[in-house]
């Protein structure tokens, strides 16, 4: 996976199948805080998606949606929160950037 810091820099991750795209990313010094651990009701994992992938991904759910549409950063086209996201073999070679903190 590749993902792209805050800075445009971008790094190679080995991500494993079977964790949330958030858990991924808020082991990396440069990732996402996730401060509500998953829950989906904080939107500090938010990431760009690369256009290429985003129809890819799983359908926003409602709540998702509802946190991403307050956000000054939200792209409505490639914005998701990472937590919502379960990193599949089907993901590898996935290419995220983290969105501004918030």
């Amino acid at each position: 996976m590749t993902v792209v810091d805050r800075d445009g820099k971008e790094h190679v991750v080995d991500a494993k199948p079977g964790l949330k795209l958030m858990e991924i990313l808020r082991e990396l010094d440069y990732g996402v805080a996730a401060i509500c651990g998953g829950l989906c009701s904080c939107a500090s994992c938010h990431v760009y998606v690369d256009p290429a992938w985003v129809d890819r991904l799983p359908k926003k759910q409602s709540d998702e949606q509802d946190l991403l549409t307050e956000l000054s950063d939200y792209r409505p086209e490639v914005s998701r929160l990472s937590c919502q996201v379960d990193f599949t073999e089907a993901l590898e070679g996935l290419k995220v950037a983290i969105a501004p903190d918030t």
